[in-house]
């Protein structure tokens, strides 16, 4: 399936048609050449410029080097903007900005084979398992995802190709992982051998190896910080998912990431962890299942988003039902705190907690992102909010507002479409028919 072009009166017009191999290659590499360069035209039938607001019927947007240049009333006739423009024709779709994925892991998805492919696979069969789930992220019209944690020479090196362009996936914001000896972020369950040769080596007890580790993590090309306030349900440990970052240790690297520029992110499940690292400064709690009144104050004080991965949740549930492969300590935790997460989002998201999209990708498998977005809306959550969620919230989380969430002059072209409104049905999410990131088309149907 290549972008062939066809003349229209409205100008260039891309469609996506079946084609030879070998024509389908040189048509590609050239369009891949040209696209950002150009001028593009897009007729939108229905377009949510600015998610949290209402939809505007017949609008042209304008795409200039990548960026948007302009949005129009009306369907404006591409050779009065530009006598060479390309036009692109989704004036029968539902047109939007890219979705985001704050809470995703890029090289792996959850499965019997986890373990065995841990001592398995080499660094390089790892970095193409990436490349991989990257494209299907993509596709799926997520355009933008923070990895809360890869193993990091590779995520570093996949952010950089999609940057230069040599591998096709999403924007990534990569975050290196920080956590305690023998908590949620160390290595469990192998022999002994092998886990103090797969043990991570940004593991630090006491705040001030804390803050060397988040001073060297940064130094490597981490763009965020993410610790592990509490025990985690796949840690193949029995203990538990309480705290286990002292309030200490969880102040002092947020207090040096952010010194050094770089946001926090805490993978916390029981309430003494969220409040804990709540009270230190985190940026956003991931998962946050079981939050108290304490909890809903601490966020609204701090200003902290909420990322739920609902979908995280109801995934390990039902393998913990459905399949053999999770030990016992596992399969226990998953059935106890899975169950939990949608009631206790509900709580959250009622309560006016912020809320940012994240499925936790690689629990559940990737490029089925948008199934997050069901889950959130059986929890109550309105259209209109988890688009938001999913666009603005994610945006200001990451600290990208300028550039991303909305389709704005200035912004980057991020754009989606559905061939109906999410809006009146948040299913139309699962089958993102077109998505351009940075001004290059990499789906249309």
């Amino acid at each position: 399936m290549v972008n062939q072009i066809k003349s229209t009166k409205y100008g260039l017009q891309i469609t996506i048609k079946p084609l030879p191999t070998l024509l389908a290659l040189v048509l590609s590499s050239l369009l891949n050449q040209s696209a950002i360069a150009s001028t593009q035209v897009i007729h939108a039938g229905e377009l949510l410029s600015v998610p949290g607001m209402y939809p505007l019927k017949k609008q042209t947007i304008i795409v200039k080097d990548g960026e948007i240049f302009a949005v129009k009333k009306g369907f404006v006739d591409a050779k009065t903007v530009d006598k060479n423009a390309i036009f692109i024709d989704l004036s029968n779709s539902f047109v939007m900005p890219g979705l985001m994925d704050m809470h995703v892991h890029l090289q792996m998805e959850l499965g019997p084979d986890n373990i065995k492919d841990t001592v398995k696979l080499s660094n390089a069969d790892i970095a193409m398992k990436s490349v991989h789930y990257a494209k299907k992220t993509l596709m799926a019209g997520f355009t933008t995802v923070r990895d809360l944690l890869s193993e990091s020479e590779q995520m570093y090196a996949l952010r950089d190709g999609v940057n230069k362009g040599w591998i096709e996936g999403p924007r990534i914001i990569a975050a290196a992982g920080i956590s305690i000896t023998g908590g949620h972020l160390d290595t469990d369950g192998m022999a002994p051998d092998l886990l103090a040769m797969k043990s991570p080596k940004t593991l630090c007890d006491g705040p001030f190896e804390c803050r060397k580790m988040t001073r060297q993590a940064i130094k490597y090309g981490a763009d965020a910080i993410k610790v592990a306030s509490t025990g985690g349900v796949l840690s193949d440990t029995n203990t538990g998912t309480g705290q286990q970052m002292t309030d200490d240790e969880l102040k002092e690297i947020v207090d040096t990431a952010h010194d050094l520029g770089r946001k926090v992110a805490s993978h916390a499940h029981a309430t003494a962890g969220i409040n804990a690292a709540l009270r230190a400064g985190v940026d956003s709690i991931e998962h946050g299942s079981y939050a108290d009144k304490e909890t809903i104050k601490l966020f609204k004080q701090s200003g902290a988003y909420l990322v739920p991965t609902l979908l995280a949740g109801a995934t390990v549930v039902n393998m913990a039902e459905t399949s053999d492969f999770m030990s016992l300590p596992i399969r226990a935790k998953a059935i106890r705190v899975g169950a939990d997460m949608l009631a206790n989002f509900e709580i959250s998201y009622k309560a006016g907690v912020k809320i940012a999209f994240g499925t936790d990708s690689d629990v559940s498998k990737h490029g089925i992102n948008a199934q997050e977005a069901v889950l959130m809306h059986q929890a109550g959550m309105s259209t209109s909010e988890i688009l938001k969620s999913a666009t603005v919230n994610s945006a200001d989380l990451i600290g990208m507002s300028d550039k991303l969430g909305t389709i704005e002059p200035g912004k980057f072209a991020d754009i989606i479409a559905t061939n109906t409104s999410p809006l009146k049905n948040i299913k139309a999410l699962l089958d993102v028919s077109f998505v351009m990131k940075g001004g290059k088309v990499y789906k249309q149907q």
